[in-house]
């Protein structure tokens, strides 16, 4: 018996069609493009003038895009390390056999999922730091930022920390504790690991949206490469060419980190198929008899029994 799929595989007639409205809308995508292109050109948005301090003057990157790119590269930093400790350790409680702390990890992780990561920052700034209370006002704005990114982003990888283990064959779970290994040395052990590695791309891919969304910063006043950047605009009188710039550097950090996650994946995948498939033990024991550690317990090969 076949298994099921989700929808047929099409058929000549479906490709042709297919590909005939891919065609179609990549058309009507560049008419609009060119459309703004010829509207932003006629109101003397794009002229060479407007690019030319770029070049030519080094305050442009010295005063504004580099000072801009630091701040976006320290919320995102801050935040990245923060969500990632809050996803695996809230990820882990919502696998947890204690009813209660199930259930409290399973709420904050679906509260701060559902509110937007924008009133988050506005809450924190003006509700809890703006007023000096926590933190001096050069670095409200930022402690705003990274509390906003990392209870958003840190919910969304509880909830892949959660998916991941679940994810993971019954009988690896079941293998461990059939040898005198408690739930959480299992947890921690065999399943969390196996966990981070499959859901690597969906982890890197939550990165690049912390490193995105710290341009939200910009409403809370916190000086990223977005709000440096219409100050650039203003000082300059290039605002469209200050924002396409800002644009262009977003895309290629972003292009960088994800083919740097793609190199990692890759070289986890190989190696993970050379312990698995490898010509010789992983740890050095006998097929008969290898030591599981821990309680000294033994594993013995049943097809010899």
């Amino acid at each position: 018996m076949s298994a099921s799929v989700l929808f047929d595989a099409p058929g000549p007639r479906a490709r042709r069609r297919h590909a005939a409205l891919a065609a179609v809308g990549l058309v009507v995508a560049l008419g609009i493009l060119v459309l703004v292109v010829l509207k932003m050109k006629a109101a003397n948005q794009l002229g060479a003038d407007l690019w030319k301090p770029f070049v030519t003057d080094r305050a442009v990157w010295r005063d504004y895009l580099v000072p801009g790119l630091l701040g976006t590269f320290k919320a995102a930093a801050i935040s990245i390390v923060l969500a990632g400790v809050f996803g695996v350790l809230f990820g882990v409680g919502r696998l947890s056999s204690v009813t209660a702390l199930r259930w409290f990890c399973g709420v904050v992780v679906e509260f701060f999922r559902a509110v937007p990561v924008l009133l988050m920052m506005i809450f924190a700034y003006f509700g809890l730091y703006a007023r000096g209370t926590f933190f001096s006002a050069e670095t409200a704005p930022l402690a705003a930022v990274v509390t906003g990114l990392t209870l958003y982003n840190g919910s969304v990888i509880a909830e892949l920390v959660r998916s991941g283990v679940f994810s993971l064959p019954k009988g690896q779970s079941e293998a461990g504790l059939s040898v005198g290994l408690t739930r959480s040395q299992v947890m921690r052990s065999i399943q969390l690991p196996q966990a981070l590695t499959a859901m690597l791309p969906a982890l890197i891919g939550q990165f690049v949206v912390i490193l995105k969304d710290s341009a939200l910063g910009y409403q809370v006043t916190y000086l990223e490469l977005l709000n440096w950047s219409k100050t650039l605009g203003s000082a300059f009188a290039n605002t469209v060419p200050a924002y396409l710039v800002a644009a262009l550097l977003f895309i290629v950090i972003n292009y960088v980190l994800t083919v740097l996650a793609s190199r990692v994946q890759r070289r986890l995948s190989r190696r993970g198929r050379a312990v698995v498939g490898g010509g010789g033990p992983v740890t050095g024991t006998t097929p008969e008899q290898s030591t599981l550690g821990g309680d000294g317990i033994v594993a013995t090969d049943a097809t010899n029994t």
